[in-house]
Parts: structure tokens; C-alpha cells; sequence
């Protein structure tokens, strides 16, 4: 199996390395993760200045490339120029910290996933809920063990899942939905030194949320490894549908 692995905490994150250890049980890995951090760029790309690309070593051997751009970019990078052959599965993560409910939206690690998509390739994001002291080793050990059931699954060509997992062993695995309804938002006012006002964002993936159950927000949060089938296409159909036979009217100059 040729694996595309991406991230969102940069290329020198301990979840990487994990996953990246444990994922060569699948098969060849290479790697195209962010020179530095990305968190929270969604889908952005770099369009108006160059991609630089570092390659990287460890321990005297090739470990992959590190792109000043996001996590979008280095899978475009992986797909178009890095990969030998092209990928059978493109995996980002271990991101240290949930991306569940609508904080998909945000996330650069679900962002890798949805590049990965766009091209056709069977794609999943993989995340641990935030802990002090994470445990990349165990959770790179169940989502791989997860990804090869989910190979197993013969998923559609450029389907797109997200896989959360708990701080410790997972009580087991749940099918889920997203949990998109929140029941606060926060904007912290802060007074700096100086006296000027500044603002930090409130972003809580498990307790900004209702914890409806049956979504990932829930489960997880009671101590399952979630599993959510995404997809990408925005349109919503039932509006489509129902406003088809619209006579729309063009205004005369």
C-alpha cells in the first residue's frame, strides 16, 4: 500500500512520528507536512508566492518534506510531485487535540484529509483529544488497526472520514455523526500591559458543543474512538430541489 501522510503540527510533531512508525506496518509512507504549524487554516492553499521545500532527515536517512504552506498545499505537493506512484490512501495526523463537530470546518488536519479527496484517493484524518501528556505511540497503534478495517471496507475511491480517539484506551468504536450544534462561543477581552484590548478565541472541540447523542462530540467525550463518514460537496439538495421550478427574473438595465 503507498500511504500519503500529512499533518497540521508540523513536521517535527510527535504525532507524525508516531504515525508514521506505525503506519509502515500498511506499507511505504511519504511524507509532506508543514515546515511549522498549521492549526485551524481549513482548506487554505498558497497561490501568490512560492512553496519552499525542505527534505528532512532522521538519523541519516530520508524522513520526508517539509513545505512552508499548509496542510492543503502539501498534499497537492505529495499528489503532483513527492509520491513515486500515486497514493492508495492519504492520512493526516495525529493531530493533538479533537477535531470534532464543526471545528472540522477549521481544522488544517481535516483540511489534509479533503485535499487528498479532491483527487479521488480514500482519505482520513486522524485525531487524539487533548491531554497533558498525549499518548501518540497507543493512538498511532489503534488507527492504524482502525484504517486497515476501514481498507478492509473497500471505501469508495475519495471518500473522506475523520477518526477521533480518546486520551486512553478506547472503550470501543463508534459510527458516528458530526455534532454540529454548539451551545457556546467565546471571545475572551483581555486588557495587555500596555492597556490596549486584545481578544482570545474560546475553541473547546468537546465542550463548546451539545452532546447530542450518537455524534462524535458525544461519544468521544464518553470514551469511544469515533469514526464519521464526511464529504465535501456544500450544496444542499433539498433547497435545490425545492426551488427548481423558481421563475427566476433577470432585472432589465
Amino acid at each position: 500500500m503507498q500511504i500519503l501522510l500529512t499533518n497540521d503540527d508540523g513536521i517535527h510533531a510527535p504525532g507524525l512520528r508516531a504515525f508514521r512508525d506505525a503506519l509502515l506496518e500498511l506499507g511505504d509512507v511519504t511524507v509532506v507536512a508543514p515546515a511549522i504549524e498549521q492549526s485551524g487554516v481549513g482548506l487554505s492553499i498558497t497561490y501568490r508566492a512560492p512553496l519552499i521545500v525542505n527534505e528532512e532527515f532522521r538519523q541519516g536517512e530520508h524522513y520526508g518534506w517539509a513545505v512552508a504552506g499548509s496542510p492543503a498545499d502539501c498534499v497537492k505537493l505529495g499528489m503532483l510531485e513527492f509520491c513515486k506512484t500515486r497514493p492508495d490512501i492519504v492520512v493526516s495526523g495525529i493531530n493533538a487535540g479533537a477535531n470534532t463537530g464543526i471545528n472540522v470546518l477549521y481544522s488544517g488536519t481535516v483540511a489534509g484529509a479533503i485535499e487528498g479527496a479532491f483527487f479521488g484517493v480514500t482519505s482520513v484524518a486522524v485525531s487524539l483529544i487533548h491531554s497533558e501528556q498525549p499518548n501518540f505511540e497507543t493512538a498511532a497503534r489503534v488507527s492504524v488497526g482502525l484504517i486497515a478495517q476501514l481498507c478492509d471496507q473497500k471505501p469508495r475511491p475519495g471518500s473522506l472520514w475523520n477518526i477521533n480517539l480518546p486520551e486512553d484506551q478506547p472503550r470501543g468504536v463508534k459510527m458516528t455523526s458530526l455534532g454540529v450544534k454548539r451551545h457556546v462561543d467565546l471571545m475572551e477581552k483581555r486588557t495587555a500591559p500596555n492597556g490596549r484590548a486584545y481578544y482570545w478565541s474560546g475553541f473547546d472541540p468537546i465542550g463548546d458543543h451539545k452532546l447530542d447523542p450518537g455524534t462524535d462530540t458525544r461519544e468521544l467525550a464518553d470514551g469511544y474512538a469515533t469514526i464519521t463518514p464526511m464529504h465535501f460537496d456544500l450544496t444542499e439538495m433539498q433547497t435545490v430541489a425545492g426551488m427548481q421550478n423558481v421563475d427566476w427574473k433577470i432585472p432589465a438595465d
